[in-house]
C-alpha cells in the first residue's frame, strides 16, 4: 500500500518537502530516514576536529581544565534491534480494517448500510406492483414452455441425437447400435423418473389446493409464476431492475495478472512473474505485488502501462503503479474498480477554516486513493499549465485562497485574461490588476511593472536586512515565522500570482522587462519568503520562454494535448520517467501531475472552490486582515505609486535646493506635486506618513533608501523619514552608467 509521508516545515529556504499523492502510473521515490548529506552531532568521527582553535576570552570557559574534551565525538553504532523490530512492525499488515477498529468509521459504515438498503428496498417496493408483476405474468408462459421443452429433451436424450446421426453418416453400424442401446436405457430410466415426479407433483398440487390455507396457496402460485417468469425473461432484459449503478469490476486472479504481463511483453515462456504476497482488496480496488523476471525493471512496466491495462481488460486510468525501493524488479499495482480521477474531490476545506498558517502545509486536494494532499509554497515557485477549461485557474486560485486566509501573507494578483475568476481578490490583495488594456485610468501592465520593480527592490533589501539582524532575532540569517509577522521589520511572506502570464510576457513594449523581472523573482525571491506562482495555457518558448519556466522548482500539469507539451511544463525528461499529462482525459477536470513540491511526483485532484465559495473565503479573509491591521495597498484603498520610471530620480534632484544634504520625504512630495501635478498630485493629498511611504516605494527600485532625519524646530529635535543627496546622486550615476552601457 502506498503511504503518504508528512514533512514538517523547518524554515529551510532550500525547499520544504510536503506530501503529495502517489503518482500512478508514474514512478515514486520514497524518502526514508535522515538525510545522510546533512552533518549532525551524532555523525562526528574521532579525529575529525584536529585544527588548533584560537584562544578566546569566553567567560563560560572559566573552570574548565586544560585539555578536557568538550562534547567528545560519539561512536556511530549500527541500527539497534529495536529499530529493526520497529521497521518490521510497520511492514506488517493490520489484522482488522480501519472501519472495524475505529468507532467513527464503524458509525459511518452503519449509517451507509442503513441508507443503502433502505433505498434499495424502497426502490423495488415501488416497482413491484406496476412493473415487476406485469413482467412476471408476461414472461411466465414462455418460461413454462422453456421448462417443459428442456424436460422433454432430457427425457428423450436429445443431446445424443447428433452423435447417432454422425454414426449413420459414417455408416458405422456398430457405433449406431451401441448409441441406440444407451439411448433406450436412458429414456426408459428417465421416463420412469419423470412419471414419478409428475405423479408426486400432481398429488402435492391437489393436496395444496384442497387442504392448504388460501395464503399458502397464493404464495405457492406466486412462487411458481415468478420462477417461470424468471426462466422466460430475455437475457438482455432482466426481470428486476438494478437499484444502483454497478461499476465494472471482477474478481482479480493470478491467471489474469499473468495474462496481462504476457500481453505486455514483460514475460516469456521461460520467465514469468512471481507473487511475493497474495492478491487482495485494497480500498476501492485490488492490490497486486509482483516480481518481474530478472532483467526487467519498474521502468519497463511503466512503458508497458497501456498494454498492461489492456491485458487486465480495464481502462489505463484504472491502473496505477508504485515502485518498490527494495528491488528494481518488484512492482506494486493498484487496480481501481472505476476511474478514480473522474470522481470529483469535493469542495475545499478552506470553506470551514477560520484562518491558515501559510508556514504550514494546507489542503490542496486528494490523490487517486482519496488521501489528502498537502501543499506548501515556502521557498519555491510554482508553474501551472494546461489546456483551457481543465481547471488550471481554479487549481491555482485554491493556493491563493489559502494565502488570503493568513493575514500576514502579502498578495500580488494579476490576471492576464481579465476574467471574473480573480476579481474578488481585490478585497485582500496588496496589488492587483486585470488584463492588458488600460481602463478607468489604470494601466494594468504599468501596474504590474511597478509591482515587479517594487518586489525586486524589496527582495534585495531583505537579503541585506536579514544578514544584518542580530543573532537573537535571526540566528541563521533566514526568514522565520516571527520575523515575517513583525510589522516593524516589514518582511511578510509574499505570494506573487500571475494567471495567463503569456499575455504580459508577449506585451510589445514591456514584455522583455517583465520577463527579466519575473525570472529574477522566481530564481532569487523564494529564499526570502517571496513565492511566485504563474499559470499559462501556452507554455511554449515563444509565449512563456524556458528561461522563466526553468526557474520554477515546482510544476503542476493538468491535461494537455501532447506529451511534448507535458514535458515542457513538467521539465525535460519527465516523459521518460512516466509523467505524461496528455494521458489525462477531458473528464479529469482539476486533476494534474505535481512535480517538485516534494521528492515524489504525484497525481492531485485539487479541491474545488467556485465563485461563491471564493467570495465567502475572501470576505472572511478581508475581515481577518482588517482585524489584524494587515490590510494594505490596493485592498486598503491606498493610492498606488505611479508607474515608476527613471524620471523620478531627475524630478527629485530638481526639487532639492542647493546645499540641502538631507530632506524630509513629505517635503519632497509637496515640491514634486508643485513640479508635476499630473503625476505627483495624488501623493500631496495623502497624510504625512503615506506621503513618505509613497516616495519610499518609488525610490526603492533604484536603491535610494529613506532614513530618519532629525531637524531642530523650536528648540526640539523632530525626526522624520527622508533621503540623502549622496544616495540620490549615486543612484543617478548608476542609472546613467547602465544606460550608456546599453
Amino acid at each position: 500500500m502506498t503511504e503518504t509521508t508528512t514533512f514538517t516545515p523547518t524554515g529551510d529556504p532550500e525547499g520544504t518537502e510536503q506530501p503529495t499523492a502517489a503518482v500512478l502510473p508514474f514512478p515514486l521515490k520514497k524518502k526514508t530516514g535522515p538525510d545522510p548529506s546533512t552533518p549532525g552531532e551524532d555523525t562526528v568521527k574521532p579525529g575529525e576536529w584536529e585544527a588548533e582553535l584560537p584562544d578566546t576570552d569566553d567567560p563560560e570557559a572559566d573552570g574548565l581544565s586544560e585539555g578536557a574534551p568538550v562534547d567528545p565525538p560519539r561512536e556511530v553504532y549500527p541500527p539497534s534491534v529495536a529499530e529493526w523490530m520497529e521497521a518490521r512492525d510497520k511492514a506488517r499488515l493490520p489484522v482488522l480494517p480501519d472501519w472495524v477498529k475505529l468507532p467513527d468509521q464503524r458509525t459511518a459504515v452503519r449509517k451507509w448500510a442503513v441508507r443503502h438498503y433502505s433505498a434499495v428496498i424502497g426502490y423495488h417496493a415501488v416497482r413491484l406492483p406496476c412493473i415487476y408483476t406485469p413482467k412476471v405474468l408476461w414472461y411466465s408462459p414462455r418460461g413454462a414452455w422453456r421448462w417443459s421443452t428442456s424436460v422433454g429433451r432430457w427425457v428423450f436424450d436429445a443431446e445424443g441425437k447428433s452423435l447417432r446421426l454422425n454414426s449413420v453418416a459414417n455408416e458405422d453400424a456398430a457405433e449406431y447400435l451401441k448409441l441406440s442401446r444407451q439411448r433406450n436405457d436412458r429414456v426408459r430410466l428417465r421416463g420412469i423418473v419423470a412419471t414419478l415426479a409428475g405423479i408426486v407433483g400432481l398429488a402435492a398440487t391437489l393436496t395444496l389446493f384442497v387442504m392448504a390455507p388460501s395464503w399458502l396457496l397464493l404464495l405457492a402460485i406466486a412462487t411458481l409464476t415468478t420462477t417461470l417468469g424468471a426462466v422466460g425473461a430475455p437475457a438482455d432484459r432482466p426481470l428486476i431492475d438494478l437499484a444502483k449503478v454497478t461499476f465494472r469490476k471482477r474478481k482479480l486472479s493470478s491467471d489474469i495478472v499473468i495474462r496481462a504481463h504476457e500481453a505486455a511483453g514483460l514475460t516469456t515462456k521461460d520467465q514469468t512473474i512471481a507473487f511475493p504476497r497474495p492478491i487482495g482488496r485494497d480500498g476501492d480496488g485490488w492490490r497486486v505485488v509482483v516480481d518481474l523476471p530478472y532483467g526487467k525493471t519498474f521502468e519497463d512496466a511503466v512503458k508497458a502501462h497501456a498494454r498492461l491495462g489492456s491485458g487486465l481488460d480495464i481502462a489505463p486510468t484504472q491502473l496505477f503503479l508504485d515502485k518498490d525501493e527494495t528491488s528494481g524488479r518488484r512492482v506494486s499495482y493498484w487496480i481501481a474498480d472505476r476511474d478514480p480521477l473522474a470522481v470529483p474531490s469535493g469542495r475545499s476545506p478552506l470553506l470551514g477554516a477560520t484562518r491558515v498558517d501559510f508556514w504550514k502545509p494546507f489542503p490542496w486536494g486528494v490523490d487517486e486513493r482519496g488521501n489528502a494532499v498537502m501543499a506548501t509554497m515556502l521557498w519555491l515557485s510554482l508553474l501551472v499549465g494546461a489546456v483551457p477549461r481543465q481547471g488550471k485557474t481554479f487549481s491555482a486560485r485554491t493556493i491563493a485562497l489559502a494565502a488570503a486566509l493568513d493575514p500576514y501573507v502579502r498578495l500580488y494578483v494579476f490576471d492576464g485574461k481579465a476574467s471574473p475568476d480573480w476579481r474578488k481578490f481585490a478585497l485582500v490583495a496588496h496589488r492587483i490588476g486585470f488584463g492588458i488594456v488600460p481602463k478607468n485610468g489604470i494601466d494594468p501592465v504599468g501596474h504590474l511593472l511597478t509591482s515587479l520593480r517594487e518586489l525586486r527592490a524589496d527582495v534585495e533589501d531583505r537579503y541585506h536586512r536579514l544578514s544584518e539582524l542580530p543573532l537573537h532575532v535571526c540566528p541563521e540569517g533566514k526568514l522565520t515565522p516571527e520575523i515575517s509577522r513583525d510589522k516593524k521589520l516589514n518582511m511578510p511572506l509574499t505570494l506573487f500570482v500571475v494567471d495567463e502570464v503569456q499575455e504580459y510576457l508577449t506585451h510589445p513594449e514591456h514584455g522583455k522587462e517583465i520577463l527579466s523581472l519575473m525570472v529574477y523573482l522566481a530564481r532569487v525571491a523564494p529564499a526570502v519568503g517571496v513565492s511566485v506562482m504563474t499559470s499559462t495555457q501556452k507554455p511554449d518558448d515563444k509565449a512563456c520562454p524556458s528561461e522563466l519556466r526553468d526557474q520554477h522548482q515546482a510544476r503542476f500539469a493538468l491535461r494537455v494535448g501532447a506529451y511534448q507539451v507535458s514535458d515542457v511544463i513538467l521539465g525535460a525528461g519527465s516523459y521518460s520517467e512516466g509523467l505524461d499529462a496528455s494521458k489525462l482525459l477531458k473528464s479529469h477536470k482539476g486533476v494534474g501531475l505535481l512535480k517538485g513540491m516534494s521528492d515524489d511526483a504525484g497525481i492531485v485532484r485539487t479541491y474545488l472552490a467556485d465563485g461563491r465559495d471564493a467570495e465567502r473565503i475572501l470576505t472572511r479573509a478581508a475581515a481577518l486582515r482588517e482585524a489584524e491591521g494587515t490590510l494594505t495597498g490596493d485592498a486598503a484603498g491606498e493610492a498606488p505609486a505611479p508607474e515608476v520610471s527613471a524620471t523620478v530620480l531627475d524630478d527629485v534632484a530638481t526639487v532639492l535646493g542647493k546645499g540641502e544634504v538631507k530632506v524630509w520625504s513629505e517635503t519632497i512630495v509637496d515640491r514634486l506635486a508643485d513640479l508635476r501635478p499630473d503625476v505627483y498630485g495624488p501623493w500631496a493629498e495623502l497624510d504625512a506618513k503615506p506621503k513618505a511611504e509613497a516616495l519610499t516605494a518609488a525610490l526603492k527600485p533604484f536603491g535610494v533608501a529613506t532614513d530618519q532625519i532629525g531637524r531642530r524646530i523650536d528648540g526640539k529635535t523632530v525626526n522624520k523619514r527622508g533621503i540623502k543627496r549622496d544616495d540620490l546622486a549615486a543612484a543617478i550615476t548608476q542609472r546613467n552608467e547602465k544606460r550608456d552601457a546599453g
